[in-house]
This record gives C-alpha cells, structure tokens and sequence, in this order.
C-alpha cells in the first residue's frame, strides 16, 4: 500500500515538473516573441501620446485608458482568435504574412524618416486627429492600434511555432496583455510627467522644484527623442522580419552576408565582439528595412499619382 502511494507521489511529481517546464517555456516563449515585437510596442508608446495632445489635464488618463481598452480588445477579442486560426489551419502563411506586417514596418519606418528630413505642410496620420473630438480621437488610435497590434500578435505567433494550440494561446493572450499593459502604462506616466513635474516645482522645496524643472523641460525632448528610437526600431525589426523570411522561402543569401559582415566587424573588436556582432546586424537589418521601406514609399507615390490623375479625369469629363 505505501509503496503504491510512494510511486502515486512520484507520478504527481513528475507532473507536476513537466508542469512547471511547460510553464517556463511559454514564459521564456513569450519573452521571446515579446522582444521581437519591440519595434511595434516603441512605436506604439510613441505615438499614443499625440492622441490626448491639447486636452485638458483631467481629461487625459480617461482618453489613456479609453484607447488601452480598445486596445485589449483589439488583440483578445479579434486578432488572438484569428490568429490561432491561422496557426491550425494555415501555418504555412504565417511567414508570408509576417514578410507583409514586415513590409508594413519599413513602409511606416521610411516614411517617418522622409517626412523628419522633408516635413509636409499641414497635420497628417496620427496628428490630424487632434483637432477632432474626444471620441474621434479614441476611435483613431483604436484604428491604428489595429494595425500595430495585428504586426504584434503575427510577430508573437511566428515566434512560437511549435506551442501547440494551447500554448500559444497562452504565448498569445500573455503577450497581448503585457503588451497592453506595458504601453499604456508607459504613455499614462508620460502624459501626466509634466504635470507631476508642476507639483514638484510648486512644493517650494528647492531640491523638488529643480526635478519638476526637469521633468517639465525634458517631456519634449524626450518624446522626440522616443519617436527616432520608435522609427529604428521599425525598420530594424522589419527588415529583420524580411530576411528571416526570404531565408525561410529559400533566399538565404542577403540574410548570410550581412550576418558575414557583423560577425567580421564584431571578431575585429578586441572587446565586447558579441555585443559589437549583435549591434552591427542590428543596425544591417535597419538600413536593409529602409532600403525596402524607401523603395515602398516611392511605389505608393506612383500608386497615388495615377489614381489622383485617373480620378482628376473622371471628374472633368
């Protein structure tokens, strides 16, 4: 009788270990496709924040978390559904569609950089919003999240191809909320900076009020600055998702040489050589997803022209 009780513990036991690896390897799998949505969640904390630009400061954490809730809703209710669809029945897209979302990354990435080097006359994408209502502008961030968050959820499910249904469920929904949470928590502590820093300046105390200063003055500076970190990033991990992806479909030779050159440059560096390899493919990958992206930009120009032009000429006759 004890005996069998004693080999009952070790079977509960060794369940419960198997148990505990499988949770750790989900864990360690959504870590994973986490940081290679990173691109997308940068952008995302970088854009939001124009969204409750001009509002009053009462009115910005409710707008906040308006859009989060949209957001969440975006990724649990519609995209985490079709996705794992995808995954059971067609796996097989899952590379070309990430190539596309990738596409998408260098296309949004070019873009930004054309219009920080030739800036167009009068607001566009996200800031052509902010003369609207409160509504229009929680129904055009959810709009645009649509988007990022659909890239964020097809990078995820590329990165756990052999979860298992369940597994990447849970990688699916751990990542969406994270991601969610993670962002919108970010651009609340964002918004509300400088009127935390008035506070602070407002205590009198000289140690306080020099602080608030700095978080008052830094707000702009840091939201440019978190824009150009979101614009390397989307063409780093989009470019990154390109080469992957021709080397998946067989095309291996633009993903091998740039991987050649970092590693080179990196075996020359007499210190820190993983580091320099890693930083080099990095940047590799972003000047490949701005090559890509410049060649898109200037595609969708053309594509605009003739259909204005088609357009122009359907009207006068």
């Amino acid at each position: 009788m004890s005996s069998g009780l004693i080999a009952l513990l070790d079977d509960v036991a060794a369940l419960a270990k198997a148990a505990a690896a499988g949770l750790d390897d989900i864990a360690g799998q959504a870590a994973k496709a986490g940081t290679k949505a990173a691109g997308v969640v940068i952008d995302d904390a970088a854009v939001t924040p124009r969204y409750v630009a001009g509002l009053a400061p009462s009115r910005e954490l409710p707008i906040v978390g308006a859009i989060a809730l949209g957001s969440l809703r975006n990724k649990l209710l519609y995209l985490l559904p079709a996705a794992l669809v995808l995954g059971t029945l067609a796996p097989w897209a899952i590379t070309p569609l990430l190539m596309l979302g990738g596409a998408y990354l260098c296309l949004e990435g070019a873009e930004k950089v054309v219009e920080a080097v030739r800036p167009h006359a009068g607001p566009h994408g996200a800031d052509a919003e902010l003369g609207t209502s409160e509504e229009a502008r929680v129904a055009g961030a959810i709009r645009t999240d649509l988007i990022l968050s659909a890239e964020i959820m097809a990078v995820t499910l590329g990165a756990v191809p052999g979860a298992g249904f369940l597994g990447q469920a849970v990688v699916l929904g751990g990542v969406g909320l994270g991601v969610t949470l993670g962002v919108y928590g970010a651009v609340a502590l964002i918004v509300k900076a400088d009127d935390a820093g008035l506070v602070l300046v407002r205590t009198g105390r000289p140690a306080w009020r020099w602080l608030g200063l700095g978080l008052v003055r830094g707000m702009v500076p840091f939201l440019r600055l978190l824009a150009v970190v979101g614009t390397a990033a989307m063409l780093w991990v989009g470019g990154g998702i390109l080469l992957h992806g021709l080397e998946v479909l067989g095309v291996a030779a633009p993903a091998h040489a740039l991987a050649a050159v970092a590693r080179m440059a990196g075996n020359a560096m007499p210190v820190a050589s993983g580091a320099a390899t890693w930083l080099l493919g990095a940047a590799l990958d972003g000047v490949a997803g701005l090559g890509v992206g410049m060649v898109l930009v200037a595609g969708k120009k053309q594509v605009t022209f003739f259909f204005e032009k088609k357009n122009q000429k359907t009207f006068n006759t």
